[in-house]
């Protein structure tokens, strides 16, 4: 089968279309094949060596696919020709995978397979942060960072779902358009966004900021925050600086730094990712939560599609296929 291969820490560079075996799967293993690949920020990091968790090439990239059930132990909850969206912790961008049950999700018939390919590690590192890490109630108000991005929409998209007020900050007049397109109810530049806020809140600021950029907002982000449980949430670091915070602001302004760290209960915990699907399902057949999905790229042009991605100029998520065209 053909999968993407990292072959060197160079970044995309060292990033290449392979053949490889097939994947022996174990007892408990599902066997999907795949028709579609989601690319995330992590996967220009693992191309670097430079994610959490390292992994020494040669070693196949990806995170997230969708595709059919080829085959399921008797013990899983799939069947031959189920569709489904795939979670992995590396090796997604392949044409065959086989993963444990727990990370096999059903896909909606209303959910095409780009769609689906985008959807696990977004959509539920989304619901991680405003639910459990967020506290998020309906009526509060989100200032979301990034909103043009693959969590970023995401989380605009959950959260306007869940009921709530939904700040977008973005850089340019095209990730603006796609930030109101995919429900933002207002819009603020990332240059001025703290000054926005202050006019868009009265001066009192918003209940919760989900930041996936870090760097130089971090600061600024606080001081967007109400006084008396005020929570910003931190989910990355995109601009690729790590901020630090003088707690003593925390405790002046009775507010709350809160990391979110979805992949340890995510690929640790069976159960906890079906549960999220669960609560999410409903807002997937509805069409609340829809990935949008700018560009598709063949296997062989994964690199193309990394650049994108690290260079910032993907709205919403790139999705990679397995067929050459």
């Amino acid at each position: 089968m053909r999968a993407v291969r990292v072959i060197g820490f160079e970044g995309p560079a060292g990033v290449v279309c392979r053949n490889v075996d097939e994947p022996e799967p174990g007892p408990d293993d599902v066997v999907v094949e795949v028709r579609a690949a989601g690319v995330a920020f992590p996967d220009v990091l693992h191309s670097r060596g430079a994610y959490q968790e390292r992994h020494e090439p040669p070693f196949t990239l990806g995170g997230e696919c969708a595709g059919v059930v080829r085959s399921a132990p008797a013990s899983a909850p799939h069947r031959p020709g189920d569709r489904v969206a795939v979670l992995l912790p590396i090796g997604a961008f392949a044409e065959v995978v086989a993963v444990p049950a727990h990370l096999v999700l059903p896909l909606p018939d209303a959910v095409g397979f780009d769609q689906g390919a985008c959807l696990p590690i977004n959509y539920l590192t989304a619901h991680f942060a405003l639910g459990e890490r967020g506290g998020l109630r309906a009526g509060e108000t989100v200032l979301v960072h990034g909103a043009a991005g693959g969590v970023g929409t995401a989380t605009v998209q959950l959260a306007a779902a869940l009921g709530a007020r939904v700040v977008a900050v973005t850089s340019t007049p095209e990730k603006a358009a796609l930030a109101r397109e995919v429900g933002a109810h207002d819009v603020v530049d990332a240059a001025t966004f703290r000054a926005e806020v202050a006019d868009l809140t009265g001066g009192v600021g918003v209940d919760v900021v989900v930041d996936p950029v870090g760097g130089d907002r971090f600061t600024d982000s606080l001081r967007c925050l109400r006084h008396r449980g005020g929570r910003l949430l931190v989910v990355g670091f995109t601009a690729g600086d790590i901020p630090t915070v003088k707690v003593n602001r925390l405790l002046l302004t009775n507010t709350d730094v809160r990391g979110v760290g979805w992949a340890r209960p995510g690929f640790g915990e069976p159960g906890f990712v079906a549960a999220q699907w669960e609560d999410l399902l409903p807002h997937l057949r509805s069409g609340a939560l829809a990935p949008p999905v700018s560009g598709t790229y063949p296997f062989a042009r994964a690199a193309e599609a990394l650049v994108a991605v690290d260079e910032r100029r993907v709205l919403g998520k790139v999705v990679l296929h397995p067929d050459e065209n």
